[in-house]
């Protein structure tokens, strides 16, 4: 029992194995160089050892189990170098002394990775906040005329503002821009008069587009000055032209005077925008370019140029890592809030009726975009996917979207992001790409350069005209050919002018789901050269070695029984055997019935078998009916007649039963039984005289009956009817003194039962007297207490 578990369990484990080779991804790929080997996965090596011959792209463990050598196994990985990993720092606003670019929130700075398809590589970055960082501070206002009071209360803005944000850094440039409307119909209107003083009566500026009105700069005193010869001005409709003001604000890199530190727009307005699309209704069609074209501190083809779209604003704010504050009366806030929901790191401050909340306004935004750090990386090649997952403060970590992200994060608070990159491939020109991680609204990045492994290191070692490749017809590399142009072949062995197609595995394959040569040969100029076996007698034929002559179904452990021959994995059977093993005879002779008839008739011999057709039948020849009527019935008139019937009557019985032959024999026990030969059926029936005879039967081959009969039959005896009366009169008696005893028994239980309720109700009864008033005393004596005693 413990082998057959031990043999079962091998070859089980034998199966798993070769189902396990067969539906190796390494193999299904047919990869023909090492290359393409390494590009199906992490989990397929190659090996390059000259002399392998099984299949040179599969897992390490089964390449080993192969004969392949630990020297052979090419199996390239991918690691992440770090090139660039200054330590974080803080600067004190107390003894900063150090200069910007001494300043470092982000660490490592600078990585080089190499990729292998679907090998993913992970690193950490840290994030940390630092004290006093430099920020520029641009201030866009909106200057038409319903802003009146907002621009008196914005011209001392510039030293209180520098006051306030002391706190937060001592490095503080600030700036001002102001922005109307287009200089088209129906935008604003083109008469002079309007053009020279669109408030009339008030006193108004000429209507404008956008202009910068100051550069970015570190003295409060001339913002002032600058800001206060600002004046409103006036246009027809109610949304303004904020968005290309943005955008010349933006992308104006040079004019603005923008440095690589936080860079912070404010965006002041009471109105609504206009968008891409809207200056159509001017005749202006042209998409804005996304270029700045200041002249003069003034944009100058307003009217040439549409609007940007929100997604190219969105974009330029980005790239230019701007964080936007909109400054907004309350009656636009949720307009805005909406628009900041699409930009990365802006938020939306609700201004008070003239502005007089502006500053406490920057500041809470500020503190607000700075507390929250957001990672975004540039385009990625096609092949390379990145994931984050962000571990924030008080142990909290979030994947996916919000992998990127970190909130609430405080000056000196680090952070930590793990980072993940994987290729799913190589790029098509096989270079180098860059890509870069940044914080949003921070000028700090990581540069990564991303390798991909694309070739085997044994690729170099290559023997370019190698003669193991049919006479130098290509180059050995990794234990392979790889054939020079016009030769094809595992050797090269091959004119591309002899062969009608490239692909010579093609022709060697039955159909795209199977192996080369059905792995049983080699492809040879797109011809199957099946392989030898170590028994000469055993051998593999057809187109694509699809046949063989020793995979047939054995029976009694023989190929094809020992009744056939094996051609193509089928059994050709010889003469009286036929089945899938050869196994199954022809010859009927073993299913002939007693009657000479196969099965009885009544079912087919399949395999030398009887297969009863008719369910009533039974036995090895179909001969034994359990539930048909008895035929000992049938039979038992002739028997009676021809036997114990009398002389005058045989005769006529002769007509009724020709076909019987009637042996006498002297007991039943005489009488012959069954054998191998000979099915014989066994009969008891009852005469006219109730007296039982025996016989027995069987039919011949020519449909004769030959009937055994025992000369002596056995008649039952007659009923002795005294015992039979003594019997039941005496029944009739004890069954009467049964019945007496019981209803004595049931009369004393029902006496007793009354008794007992008569005993317990005289214990019940009381005559008390005590409290009849027949029998009480006519007189009744009152002691005086008083008296009691003398």
């Amino acid at each position: 029992m413990d082998m057959r578990v031990l043999l079962i369990s091998a070859l089980l484990g034998f199966v798993s194995h070769v189902r396990a080779k067969t539906d190796s991804l390494c193999i299904s790929e047919n990869p023909k160089t090492c290359g393409e080997c390494i590009l199906i996965g992490p989990q397929c090596v190659w090996c390059k050892d000259p002399d392998f011959k099984s299949s040179r792209c599969d897992e390490k463990e089964s390449l080993q189990k192969a004969g392949c050598t630990p020297l052979g196994i090419e199996n390239p990985r991918g690691n992440v170098t770090t090139d660039k990993n200054k330590t974080l720092t803080s600067r004190t606003i107390e003894g900063g002394n150090l200069r910007l670019e001494e300043i470092t929130q982000i660490q490592p700075q600078k990585l080089t990775l190499r990729l292998r398809s679907d090998e993913p590589q992970k690193f950490t970055l840290k994030f940390k906040r630092a004290e006093d960082y430099p920020i520029d501070l641009y201030f866009l206002m909106d200057l038409s005329d319903s802003m009146r009071s907002n621009l008196e209360n914005v011209k001392n803005l510039g030293a209180d503002l520098a006051r306030e944000m002391r706190h937060i850094t001592k490095d503080l440039r600030i700036g001002f821009g102001s922005f109307l409307e287009k200089l088209v119909m129906p935008f604003i209107l083109k008469t002079p008069k309007y053009l020279q003083n669109p408030c009339f009566p008030n006193d108004c500026t000429a209507p404008f587009s956008y202009k910068n009105v100051l550069s970015l700069t570190n003295d409060s005193a001339l913002f002032t000055q600058e800001v206060s010869k600002q004046k409103t001005s006036g246009n027809l409709d109610s949304p303004e032209a904020g968005f290309d003001a943005i955008m010349q604000a933006a992308v104006c890199t040079k004019e603005i005077g923008w440095r690589n530190v936080t860079r912070l727009l404010v965006f002041s307005t009471d109105a609504g925008f206009h968008f891409a699309g809207d200056g159509k209704l001017g005749g202006i069609v042209h998409p804005n370019d996304g270029k700045c074209h200041l002249s003069n501190n003034m944009y100058t083809v307003s009217n040439y140029f549409d609007y940007p779209t929100i997604s190219q604003l969105v974009d330029t704010l980005s790239d230019n890592n701007i964080q936007t504050i909109f400054a907004v009366t309350e009656q636009f806030q949720a307009l805005y809030q909406e628009l900041s929901d699409l930009i990365p790191k802006s938020t939306v401050g609700t201004l008070s009726a003239s502005s007089t909340n502006v500053i406490q306004l920057i500041i809470d935004a500020y503190n607000s975009l700075s507390s929250e750090v957001i990672l975004e990386n540039s385009k990625l090649p096609d092949n390379v996917s990145i994931s984050y997952v962000s571990h924030c403060k008080n142990g909290v970590s979030r994947k996916e979207e919000h992998g990127r992200t970190c909130s609430n994060i405080s000056i000196g608070d680090e952070v930590k992001f793990d980072i993940e990159i994987k290729a799913t491939g190589c790029p098509s020109n096989g270079k180098s790409e860059t890509i870069k991680i940044k914080p949003l609204g921070f000028n700090e990045e990581v540069e990564i350069v991303l390798n991909f492994i694309c070739e085997c290191e044994c690729h170099k070692d290559g023997i370019p005209n190698s003669s193991a490749c049919h006479f130098g017809n290509g180059t050995l590399e990794c234990g392979v050919c790889r054939c020079n142009k016009g030769r094809l072949g595992r050797l090269c062995e091959c004119s591309q002018n002899e062969v009608k197609t490239d692909d010579l595995d093609a022709n060697c394959r039955k159909d795209n789901g199977t192996d080369i040569c059905s792995n049983n040969g080699e492809c040879v100029c797109g011809t199957c050269e099946c392989k030898k076996r170590d028994n000469p007698e055993e051998r593999y034929s057809g187109k694509f070695c699809e046949c063989d002559n020793f995979s047939c179904d054995r029976s009694n452990n023989k190929l094809c029984g020992g009744h056939g021959r094996c051609e193509c994995k089928k059994c050709i059977c010889d003469a009286n055997y036929t089945g899938s093993a050869c196994e199954c005879s022809l010859d009927t002779s073993t299913c002939l019935a007693s009657n000479k008839q196969i099965c009885n008739s009544k079912g087919t011999c399949e395999c030398g078998v009887c297969k009863c057709s008719d369910p009533k039948y039974e036995g090895p020849t179909c001969e034994i009916c359990p539930t048909c009527p008895r035929v000992c019935t049938q039979y038992k008139d002739c028997v009676e007649c021809k036997q114990f019937g009398p002389d005058s009557k045989k005769h006529i019985c002769e007509k009724d039963c020709s076909n019987f032959t009637i042996k006498v024999v002297k007991n039943k026990e005489d009488l012959p039984q069954s054998s191998d030969q000979q099915h014989i059926n066994d009969c008891k029936e009852r005469d006219a005289n109730d007296c039982w005879f025996f016989f027995t039967y069987a039919t011949k081959s020519d449909d004769k009956i030959e009937v055994h009969v025992a000369e002596k039959n056995e008649c039952p005896s007659g009923p002795d009817i005294i015992p039979i009366v003594a019997g039941v009169v005496a029944g009739i008696v004890l069954i009467g003194l049964a019945l007496l005893l019981i209803w004595k028994l049931l009369m004393i239980i029902h006496d007793r039962r009354e008794f007992a309720k008569f005993e317990k109700e005289k214990m019940n009864a009381r005559w008390d007297t005590g409290e009849n008033p027949i029998y009480k005393s006519a007189v009744t004596t009152v002691l005086n207490p008083k008296y009691e005693g003398n």
